[in-house]
């Protein structure tokens, strides 16, 4: 059931679609002017000695528990 209103809403049909520096320049383009520029970031390499396993970590826990001062009641 129409409720006899006109639609106001046209349909936009864009020509091409628009690049990541383009739609940055459109978006903020008084911040840079024309120096937008799109480069790609490396990936950094995983250092593994960063991983501790999930029993040496248990393990330390204990430790670091173990050697704690009793707690004043």
């Amino acid at each position: 059931m129409s409720s006899g209103r006109i639609r106001t809403v046209r349909l936009v049909q864009r020509l091409r679609t628009l690049s990541e520096a383009e739609c940055y320049a459109r978006c903020y383009g008084w911040r840079g002017g024309d120096t937008v520029e799109v480069t790609k970031v490396e990936p950094q390499p995983i250092r593994s000695e960063m991983f501790v396993s999930g029993e040496l970590l248990r393990s330390l826990f204990e430790d670091r528990l173990d050697t704690r001062e009793p707690e004043a009641a």
